[in-house]
């Protein structure tokens, strides 16, 4: 084998190492978000403990509205991509808000491109779409307040009319989420 030969081999395996490399560090499984743990103070003690180590945790590849909605706290599903550029821009929001309302609020998010099933049943049209559940397990229903400041979409059933989700598509900055949060009664 000629030189020439044996280093167009050595680069195309340099090559083939380095594209292998780059995979495995972009599929690697991140932990963005500890099990949710908590202190023992006084206001801690009010909070409500996961009954599992993934409830909590910001990052979901599925949905189960009826486990989420029995722990009687305010929920808010974000339905993104890590590849969508408001995506992107939203992601330390609910990064931040999952890490703060921890026991008090539960803050999902799933990544429609990757798990294209977990938006089954929701009216996600656009990414980001925020899908927003008071404690009750009910859609949320916003104060005037809030409609007069943040865009919001109500769906209803058709047969019924009875409200069936409360939508905010678009990204939402923390002081929007703050203000929903808020109006869906909790306390910072």
């Amino acid at each position: 084998m000629s030189k020439q030969s044996a280093l167009k081999i050595l680069v195309l395996a340099l090559i083939l190492v380095a594209i292998m490399g780059i995979w495995a560090v972009k599929n690697k499984p991140t932990e963005n978000q500890p099990s949710a743990s908590f202190t023992t103070s006084d206001s801690a003690a009010s909070l409500v403990q996961p009954d599992n180590d993934t409830d909590f945790i910001l990052e979901t590849s599925t949905i189960d509205l009826e486990s989420l909605s029995a722990y009687g706290l305010p929920l808010i599903i974000d339905f993104g991509s890590d590849s969508c550029i408001p995506c992107k821009e939203m992601a330390p929001v609910l990064q931040t808000m999952n890490a703060e309302m921890q026991g008090k609020a539960i803050i999902k998010f799933v990544d429609v491109w990757k798990n294209q099933s977990a938006a089954d049943g929701f009216p996600v049209q656009v990414i980001p779409t925020q899908i927003l559940i008071g404690a009750d397990g009910n859609p949320y229903v916003p104060s005037e307040d809030i409609t007069s400041q943040i865009e919001l979409t109500q769906y209803t059933y058709k047969d019924t009319g009875e409200l069936a989700f409360t939508v905010h598509q678009g990204g939402l900055t923390e002081e929007q989420m703050r203000l929903i949060l808020s109006d869906m009664g909790v306390e910072e």
